[in-house]
């Protein structure tokens, strides 16, 4: 994965991402990628072995650090001013059309584009809890939750803030793993100190093949 070293050296005090992934979330995608595989070829049981060894409290851990009251790696700069006065008025519609989700998806290749964290879209979570209920669990605390797929779940983050005046059209939405998602939650790149991540290529895959995990639903 790609990590705040690898930030353009013109701005060196910005970051590429809040917190960078921890080596966990590639193990973990790696275990899901080969248990849906194991799934399609008719071995269920080594698919739930699989998810089991996905499940990694340590992602659950390096997710708690994100998002929540404010940490080392989530807390702002600063704080600009964000007067009704100020801002455009927003949008009515916050989240993205299906078509754009899809669109989104294709475009970011499936990962994070602040972190690179591994993507999977919410029919694909829910279609991996009906098959395997005992291992991918879902429970209304976030420690209930399946570590690897709570992570990963697909978040539409408006670069320019909803809140802040920020449009709906693909140009001001990326895709996001659910942390840094959360973690900048209204705050401005600038407030936070991250760069653009629409000025840089998506990170490259950690998983061979990393789909995510499309191929379940077909």
């Amino acid at each position: 994965m790609q990590s705040p070293s690898t930030a353009p050296t013109a701005t060196p005090d910005l970051r590429v991402c809040l917190r960078a992934p921890i080596p966990e979330i590639a193990d973990a995608a790696r275990h899901l990628n080969a248990a849906v595989t194991a799934h399609l070829d008719g071995r269920f049981r080594e698919a739930e072995d699989l998810l089991i060894q996905a499940n990694i409290a340590a992602i659950t851990q390096w997710a708690e650090s994100l998002i929540g009251k404010f940490s080392e790696y989530n807390t702002p700069r600063f704080r600009l001013s964000s007067s009704s006065k100020d801002s455009p008025p927003k949008e009515r519609a916050r989240m993205p059309l299906s078509e754009l989700k899809r669109m989104l998806h294709i475009r970011d290749g499936y990962h994070c584009r602040f972190c690179g964290t591994p993507i999977i879209r919410r029919q694909v979570r829910k279609r991996l809890v009906s098959l395997y209920p005992k291992v991918i669990t879902w429970g209304p605390r976030n420690a209930d939750k399946h570590a690897a797929v709570f992570v990963m779940e697909a978040q539409y983050d408006h670069v320019v803030p909803h809140a802040r005046g920020g449009g709906n059209d693909l140009e001001n939405i990326v895709l996001t793993c659910l942390p840094c998602n959360y973690g900048r939650s209204s705050f401005t790149l600038e407030e936070m100190g991250l760069f653009d991540p629409r000025t840089r290529q998506p990170v490259e895959c950690v998983a061979p093949g990393w789909d995510g995990l499309e191929r379940l639903l077909c």
